[in-house]
């Protein structure tokens, strides 16, 4: 697909905060075995983007299983 877009004609992509920097990151997710059907718990990376200076993941460009989840900034999403 071979696609002629005007990089003029694009919107920028700020955080809440208007950083205008981010980086590339994984959010890893546990899957029970008794879902993926195997031995031992699965794990699935889902890619997202994070800002740079406050550490927050880009909501809006997560799916939209896991927006809720990321919604109040917070970067303290440990394993439990």
């Amino acid at each position: 697909m071979n696609v002629n877009i005007d990089i003029k004609n694009t919107k920028a992509i700020t955080s809440p905060e208007g950083n205008h920097v981010f980086a590339e990151g994984v959010i890893l997710r546990k899957v029970s075995r008794f879902v993926t059907g195997t031995s031992e718990d699965g794990v699935i990376p889902v890619p997202c983007f994070y800002d740079v200076v406050t550490g927050k993941v880009l909501v809006e460009l997560l799916p939209k299983e896991l927006r809720a989840e990321f919604e109040g900034g917070s970067t303290d999403h440990s394993m439990d």
